[in-house]
């Protein structure tokens, strides 16, 4: 058994956490961005020094304790018991979680605690492969994408970093290899599900993209939002 599930999927800078977020808090729901899973697998391997590229790494990666841990207002990960916090989002960490997310066991893990936090909540579920893989009967899909220019306009204005002509088109370039790398991988590759609502953000708000959700799950059934201080933590 589990609770109703809104799965947001889509490639890089598409606007997936910000929307999922967003949808959540109006739906009273949780939030979860998947890709925190596997960034922290990365960061405890890299802490321990561990090469995803031995025939081991599998069966290390399965002695892991993986736990969404709730907090006030959120939930944090804990990797046996450690908690990584900021580490997760360091270039030492996004320089490697490419690599250790495509090996099946880590895969695997996240897969279990994203069931398992849809057993808990009700859940509105970023990333590549959750309305494919993780959630495939979810009661709304949804496939964002967006030109990989304004992608790139919005990578590099999260980064605080010009947004120049040639450096938007040296992250253009960027998105996409990476868009490739997903989308041709043999395991759980990007793509969009036969059932999902694909979206354009390109010119979009992201207050406009929230509201063709919402109008999703509400021709779905799910528009009741938990009463005030119930609503379940929200991991971001």
């Amino acid at each position: 058994m589990r609770h109703p599930v809104v799965a947001i999927d889509g490639p890089a800078a598409s606007g997936k956490s910000t929307t999922a977020r967003r949808v959540a808090d109006r739906l009273g729901f949780a939030h979860l961005n998947s890709g925190l899973l596997y960034r922290a697998v990365t960061w405890i391997a890299l802490e321990r020094g561990w090469d995803d590229a031995t025939l081991d790494f599998e069966t290390k990666v399965r002695g892991l304790a993986i736990e969404l841990v709730p907090t006030p207002g959120s939930l944090r990960v804990a990797v046996d018991g450690e908690d990584p916090g900021a580490a997760l989002h360091t270039p030492r960490v996004a320089a490697r979680v490419s690599a250790v997310s495509s090996v099946g066991a880590v895969r695997e893990l996240a897969l279990t605690q994203l069931r398992d936090a849809a057993g808990k909540w009700g859940l509105v579920c970023d990333g590549r492969d959750i309305g494919t893989e993780v959630f495939p009967d979810a009661e709304v899909k949804v496939f964002l994408v967006a030109s990989a220019e304004e992608r790139a306009r919005r990578r590099l204005s999260d980064l605080r970093e010009p947004g120049t002509k040639v450096r938007v088109e040296e992250e253009a370039l960027r998105l996409r290899a990476r868009d490739l790398a997903d989308s041709t991988r043999a395991l759980s590759p990007l793509r969009r599900a036969a059932d999902a609502v694909e979206i354009d953000t390109t010119r979009l708000t992201v207050q406009e993209v929230v509201d063709q959700i919402l109008a999703l799950c509400e021709d779905r059934g799910i528009h009741s939002p938990a009463p005030p201080g119930t609503r379940p933590p929200r991991l971001t």
